[in-house]
């Protein structure tokens, strides 16, 4: 797994999309939006029923493969409040089983900020884990170093005369914001302006591959 270095922590790259921090044996996610397609639906949108299996099953592998005793999700958990009520089958068993199994936390997101349901865990609004904080959305005034999530960043280039989009973490000196985890979610160009104006001086767009990470310096609009 790729190393990632932050905040004076190292981090690996779990998955391309999410960070194991072994000093903790910690497994960090953020925007899993569980039961987005179940939401669609009940708004006359029909799309397969099967984000929350997908993403869960991502989840257990992750925690399986690192060893992980800790699992931090950084908001939007769920794809609305609700969500958690409407989770059934496999992908319920799998979530109640996998909160059982470690020191689950679920930091609430402006998609779920007010969970009815949480399947085991503790949910908090934000924390603050060694010397490290933990929110959904970045804080343009936050100086100490914080890990968030919100904007589902994407890095678009140029290969070969096609364009191709890969989910990345952008990383200042003060800010990281991870990409989106779950199954059926977007994503936000990393040097779109919202991402631009919260993640202060000199950010990085950071690719993961299976062994390496490829960092790009991000300009508005560029």
């Amino acid at each position: 797994m790729p190393p990632l270095a932050f905040g004076g922590q190292l981090f690996e790259v779990a998955g391309r999309t999410a960070l194991f921090w072994p000093a903790r044996a910690a497994l960090i996610v953020a925007d899993l939006h569980l039961e987005k397609a179940s939401w669609f639906a009940t708004h006359g949108q029909m799309l397969p029923p099967y984000d929350s299996i997908a993403t869960l099953s991502r989840v257990a592998l992750l925690v399986k493969q690192t060893g992980a005793r800790e699992m931090w999700c950084l908001g939007d958990n769920f794809h609305d409040n609700d969500g958690a009520v409407r989770l059934e089958g496999a992908a319920r068993v799998l979530l109640t089983e996998l909160a059982a199994g470690v020191a689950w936390h679920w930091i609430t997101g402006n998609h779920d900020f007010a969970l009815t349901d949480r399947l085991g865990g503790t949910v908090l609004e934000e924390a603050e884990v060694g010397g490290l904080i933990l929110r959904h959305r970045a804080e343009a005034g936050e100086a100490r170093p914080e890990l968030s999530g919100h904007y589902h960043p994407k890095y678009r280039a140029s290969v070969r005369g096609r364009s191709v989009s890969r989910p990345c973490f952008v990383r200042s000196e003060h800010k990281l914001i991870f990409p989106a985890f779950g199954a059926l979610t977007g994503g936000l160009a990393a040097n779109h302006p919202e991402i631009m104006n919260i993640a202060g001086l000199r950010p990085q767009a950071l690719v993961p591959t299976e062994d390496r990470l490829l960092a790009f310096n991000l300009r508005a609009g560029a």
